[in-house]
């Protein structure tokens, strides 16, 4: 089989339809939600999707929160590649329902268009890479606005410095990268004087 041959029947058995691309995103919170519980406290989650019938990601359940839910929490979102970044129709959802004992209640819906989503950015330059902070109104399923979700997207799709806080600075940075260049430099020292390190018994 040539080449030729082979990139086409690659094709053919991973059309572009078929292919998914994945980017990251931050949920942060929301705020001055509609309380769509009155006896129990209202209990908030988001479900985040670019096409709905090809994936959906979920946030964890906010207990305490109630119309103020706070989930700071990244989720994964895979959308078909050949999506087009210019169609207007084309954008990310994040539908936030309210846990119920017997059936899930619609609080609101917010809407972000993909090309506002993905701004580029280069991914070997990440320091250079500021996060966006997007706040976007939430409506309710009669069309009414009512309340306000605030989320973070990386310009490249991808969160590429990981933090336990994604809150980090080009200090802190090239602290990690300096301790990391010392602990190779002592590890190659040990090699050439033919240094082991024992533990010793007491």
């Amino acid at each position: 089989m040539s080449l030729m041959d082979y990139n086409t029947d690659l094709k053919r058995r991973n059309p572009p339809h078929l292919r998914l691309r994945e980017i990251e995103l931050l949920i942060i919170s929301a705020q001055d939600l509609k309380n769509v519980k009155h006896v129990t406290k209202m209990r908030a989650y988001a479900v985040v999707y670019f096409q709905k019938g090809v994936h959906v990601a979920k946030t964890h359940v906010d207990e305490h929160g109630c119309t103020n839910p706070a989930w700071n929490e990244v989720v994964k979102v895979r959308f078909k590649e050949d999506l087009p970044e210019s169609d207007v129709m084309a954008a990310l959802n994040v539908d936030i329902y309210a846990r119920g004992h017997v059936r899930e209640k619609t609080v609101g819906s917010a809407r972000v268009l993909l090309c506002d989503v993905l701004k580029g950015g280069d991914a070997s330059e990440p320091l250079d890479n500021p996060i966006q902070c997007i706040t976007v109104q939430v409506w309710r399923p009669s069309g009414r606005p009512h309340g306000l979700l605030n989320l973070w997207v990386p310009p490249t799709g991808r969160f590429l410095i990981r933090r336990d806080s994604l809150s980090f600075s080009v200090k802190e940075t090239v602290e990690d990268e300096e301790k990391e260049e010392e602990e190779e430099e002592e590890v190659e020292k040990n090699k050439v004087v033919g240094y082991v390190p024992v533990e010793l018994e007491n």
